[in-house]
């Protein structure tokens, strides 16, 4: 069987050469584009050998310990389906441990895993020249491998049983918006750190912990050997503990599928609705489905969000004209975005023009017509504030200012969207039909645009009042940072949850009204 297994996977691998001309073209240059990633990333590892041995050692953990991640959430992000997924030989009767371990035999020959295993030789290689025994780095580099492709099979076999109807580009986004929150800011941080030859504490300690546990063990094990660190013994128990239970897990997996039936068609009808699809099936779910689809298609909403960064970047020219320290002016540009991130759904009823008949046609409560309308702005807003802060705070050149920052940003957002959220339900105001131009506003009369506008601006900044002060006071001293962030965090919190929940009650208060109004405009 294993033979056979191995056969099916290198004709799979030989297959993707054959076809129409364009795919057999975007296969050459997807594995051109692995095949110089691995090259480059081969020479990196080899490069260490000049470094100090702390360098190299700091250097393998974290590589060794992301790409271990990377394998894990692969699955999950790329929503591709297994070509040998063990459902697909349940037709021929196999025992599932003879077919478990052919199955992982043949996960090993892929183009990522051929990968991998050419930076763990390039890694072999480079702790041989700081004194490793020759066994110690073959153990090492194929533990590591071994694990990667492990957590991969096992997470594959995973997101088919439960996952499968929910795979969508959609559902691929939100995850890479995830990894966009995490990684861009540590990259930032990381980035930052002053190294001069020698690991930052920081790092040294993050390492020190990466090295004992399932993600870092592995590759930690050869460069722990090397320095004389005792925690050597414990890195390579958990490295083999650990392919251990992934080998448990994978059996277990592979009993389960075969015994399992697909999931019926009926339920794999849902991927075709986008949006919708991945939101719960719930009032707010569905309102923020659509939501998503207006802020992600109507030109209306995109050019509110290109207007964000451009005005953001433009308050730091009358700063520095003024004199005011460029450190200081990093600092402006992210709170003014968050302000008026948190500020662009002060008018969302008016956006939706007739449409929002659904609304209550349909019975739906304030509560989750208020909560559906923000989400689109947390998926936006969240991840572009939390690579924007690190920039800034980086630029600025004083990370004690960090909290500060977070809890500034986190107010003038947070508040922006509670105060927003009574604004658009008690004070809409007309706006340009969906399909027009943008830039073509319908004449307005009276003074409730400017009340709208103003009063949301206004008791933003109001709120967020002492938030502002403890954060110029933590420039000068450090100390100011905790009670901006915990401080910050709170009011905006506070005020996010009184402004949804005064927000449903006058929706449902004036559906009337509002129903009128969407007539009228």
């Amino acid at each position: 069987m294993v033979a056979h297994v191995l056969r099916l996977r290198l004709a799979l691998l030989v297959g993707a050469f054959r076809g129409d001309i364009v795919d057999v073209s975007r296969t050459v240059v997807q594995y051109l584009v692995v095949a110089g990633a691995t090259a480059a990333g081969c020479w990196a590892l080899l490069s260490l050998r000049d470094s100090p041995v702390e360098v190299a050692l700091t250097v393998t953990v974290l590589a060794g310990s992301a790409a271990t991640v990377g394998f894990a959430l692969s699955p999950l992000i790329g929503a591709a389906s297994d070509p040998l997924d063990p459902r697909r030989f349940a037709v021929v009767g196999p025992a599932p441990g003879p077919l478990a371990g052919a199955l992982a035999m043949a996960g090993m020959i892929s183009v990522p895993v051929i990968a991998l295993a050419a930076l763990a030789i390039s890694t072999g290689v480079m702790w041989s020249s700081f004194g490793a025994p020759v066994a110690t780095t073959v153990i090492g580099g194929a533990l590591g491998v071994i694990t990667c492709s492990l957590a991969a099979r096992v997470c594959l076999a995973a997101a088919s049983l439960f996952l499968k109807e929910r795979q969508s580009r959609e559902l691929t986004g939100l995850f890479l918006l995830l990894i966009i929150i995490v990684v861009v800011p540590a990259g930032v941080f990381l980035s930052s750190l002053e190294w001069e030859g020698i690991v930052p504490s920081q790092l040294s300690e993050a390492v020190q912990l990466l090295a004992i546990t399932p993600l870092g063990a592995a590759w930690a094990y050869p460069g722990l050997i090397v320095v004389g660190n005792p925690a050597s013994t414990t890195a390579i128990l958990v490295a083999l503990a650990t392919i251990v239970v992934l080998v448990a897990l994978w059996v277990l997996l592979v009993r389960r599928t075969l015994t399992t039936t697909e999931r019926p068609l009926a339920v794999r009808e849902r991927r075709g609705l986008g949006w919708f699809a991945v939101a719960p099936g719930t009032p707010g779910g569905a309102i923020a489905a659509r939501s998503l689809l207006y802020w992600l298609n109507d030109q209306r909403y995109l050019m509110n969000l290109l207007v964000i960064p451009v005005a953001a970047a433009a308050t730091t020219v009358p700063l520095l004209v003024a004199g005011v320290a460029p450190e200081t002016v990093a600092l402006v540009p992210v709170p003014f975005a968050a302000l008026f991130l948190g500020w662009l759904v002060h008018n969302d009823v008016a956006y939706d023009s007739t449409a929002v008949w659904m609304h209550f046609a349909s019975g739906v409560r304030g509560l989750a017509d208020r909560v559906g309308r923000l989400v689109p702005v947390f998926l936006i807003g969240t991840p572009a504030l939390a690579v924007a802060i690190p920039i800034a705070v980086s630029l600025h050149g004083r990370w004690s200012i960090l909290p500060a920052m977070i809890g500034l940003c986190a107010c003038l957002f947070l508040t922006g969207l509670g105060l927003s959220s009574i604004a658009s339900a008690a004070a809409p105001y007309p706006v340009s039909r969906p399909g027009d131009s943008p830039f073509r506003q319908p004449a307005r009369t009276g003074s409730t645009p400017f009340l709208s506008q103003g009063m949301v601006l206004l008791g933003v900044l109001l709120l967020s009042a002492p938030v502002f002060w403890w954060s110029w006071l933590a420039i000068e001293d450090p100390t100011s940072a905790d009670r901006a962030l915990w401080g910050g965090v709170g009011i905006g919190c506070g005020t996010l949850v009184f402004g949804v929940a005064i927000g449903a009650a006058v929706f449902e208060r004036r559906s009337g009204r509002l129903m009128e109004f969407a007539e009228a405009t």
